[in-house]
């Protein structure tokens, strides 16, 4: 349990450069304290004790200001930075190494029962606001750029962006840093695609105007 522990604040340092001191970890950030009641209420969750798991989340929303059903797994290496405003569903599956900023929403679109909520895979980074809807795989390595709205599978190794949000480049397998304002634009890269191609066709009009005599 105590290799657990040092394992969650070391990440903190890992995914946090803001983090200076171990007693400031220990006090100081929400993502850690909620990860940590997390996982109480889903050991609880597990072993039936639904209502008494149930409210141990919800005193994890009214200390944190995140919410995290308690029936969600996840993994290691897990670390929600701000926090402030992240909700994950019941059926949710985060996998290792997967960052989180503010905002997040792992949330369900159906009301019947079963898987509705993402499934995530490791070494992924979710920016701040982005939501992610319904029973979705994100895979290894991905990355979810801020205030995406992500409602279809990201494969992996995949950035995605946008409302709704489209891949938008390839990246290394790496957890880096989510570069939001470098990150590309599908749309706009589309339309430059379309202009550039239009301007071609110009000079190309252009030049077969110049050989053909008397051509206005």
């Amino acid at each position: 349990m105590l290799k657990r522990l040092r394992k969650d604040v070391h990440t903190v340092f890992e995914k946090d450069p803001a983090a200076r001191s171990w007693l400031e970890v220990l006090f100081c950030y929400p993502g850690l304290h909620a990860l940590w009641m997390h996982r109480i209420a889903h050991g609880l969750w597990n072993h039936k004790l639904r209502f008494l798991a149930r409210a141990l989340s919800q005193w994890n929303r009214f200390c944190t200001n995140i919410e995290i059903h308690p029936g969600a797994q996840i993994g290691s290496r897990f670390f929600i930075d701000h926090g402030s405003g992240v909700v994950i569903g019941e059926t949710t599956v985060v996998g290792d190494n997967v960052l989180l900023y503010q905002g997040v929403v792992l949330g369900g679109t159906s009301l019947t029962k079963g898987k509705r909520h993402p499934t995530i895979g490791k070494d992924v980074v979710v920016g701040a606001g982005a939501i992610l809807l319904g029973p979705i795989t994100v895979g290894d390595g991905a990355k979810i750029g801020a205030g995406s709205v992500v409602i279809h599978d990201v494969p992996p190794e995949k950035t995605v962006v946008g409302v709704p949000a489209r891949v938008a480049g390839e990246h290394a397998h790496l957890l880096v840093d989510l570069e939001h304002a470098n990150l590309p634009d599908p749309v706009l890269d589309t339309l430059q695609t379309l202009l550039e191609g239009q301007q071609k066709m110009r000079k190309e009009i252009q030049d077969l105007k110049k050989q053909i005599p008397h051509a206005k």
